[in-house]
């Protein structure tokens, strides 16, 4: 059965602001953050030059690998890396990396899931973040829950991976007394993100409703379902 460690509840967000405090709008412009789709903000900070097959395709039976780029498909993932992202879904960016945040005016991150591995570093603030093991076998999965946070001789993780396949949420927790240096510090979480291979939006999901109540049992989705996203699936141009 899933197990969680401790009670998940917006009573652990901070106080909602309706707008983020000064020092928190001088760090989106610093950082050049953007509101991202899943909740927050983010920046990429890196998109890798390397050139990798997507290892997502299923192979024919032919070809039990995905038959690496060639040359004219490499000289037009070049072009196309001038846009910031691959076109091509034949090939990947070995990896990408970016800013994300979460602030008490946008506190959380909503459940989806990513093909690739994901490896977190924190660098400044303090979370949490829930994980649904949905690539695990049986019907109702496994649950995970973790605080993030520079207290690591108490158990939060200043490194952590998510494998690709599981549906992750993340938000914002209130500051504990002597949390950051500068105001309203210790009530954001700053973190950067790099996925292997490459982040495209064509590897991403968001959980639904319905399937978030296939995963789950009730009590399990009594306590979670806040971190659901509400409304349809977003369109591509909303991707973007």
């Amino acid at each position: 059965l899933p197990t969680m460690s401790s009670s998940i509840s917006p009573t652990l967000l901070p106080p909602k602001t309706p707008s983020e405090t000064p020092a928190t709008e001088i760090l989106i412009q610093s950082l050049g953050l953007q509101k991202h789709i899943e909740g927050g903000y983010f920046a990429e900070i890196d998109r890798n030059p390397l050139i990798i097959s997507n290892p997502f395709l299923a192979p024919t039976s032919h070809n039990l690998l995905p038959t690496p780029p060639n040359e004219t498909t490499t000289s037009k993932a070049e072009e196309e890396l001038e846009e910031g992202r691959t076109a091509n879904d034949a090939i990947r960016n070995a990896s990408t990396s970016i800013f994300y945040m979460l602030t008490p005016t946008n506190p959380m991150g909503h459940f989806h899931r990513n093909k690739g591995r994901t490896v977190h570093t924190l660098i400044s603030g303090r979370g949490r973040y829930v994980l649904i093991h949905a690539d695990e076998p049986g019907e109702v999965k496994r649950v995970e829950t973790f605080a993030v946070g520079h207290d690591v001789a108490k158990g939060e993780k200043c490194v952590w991976v998510v494998e690709g396949g599981k549906y992750k949420a993340s938000f914002v927790t209130k500051a504990k007394r002597g949390d950051g240096e500068e105001e309203g510090e210790g009530e954001r979480l700053l973190i950067s993100e790099t996925v292997v291979p490459g982040f495209e939006y064509s590897d991403h999901d968001f959980l639904t409703r319905g399937r978030f109540e296939e995963l789950l049992g009730v009590e399990e989705r009594r306590e979670l379902g806040w971190l659901v996203r509400r409304g349809e699936t977003p369109g591509e141009g909303e991707l973007l």
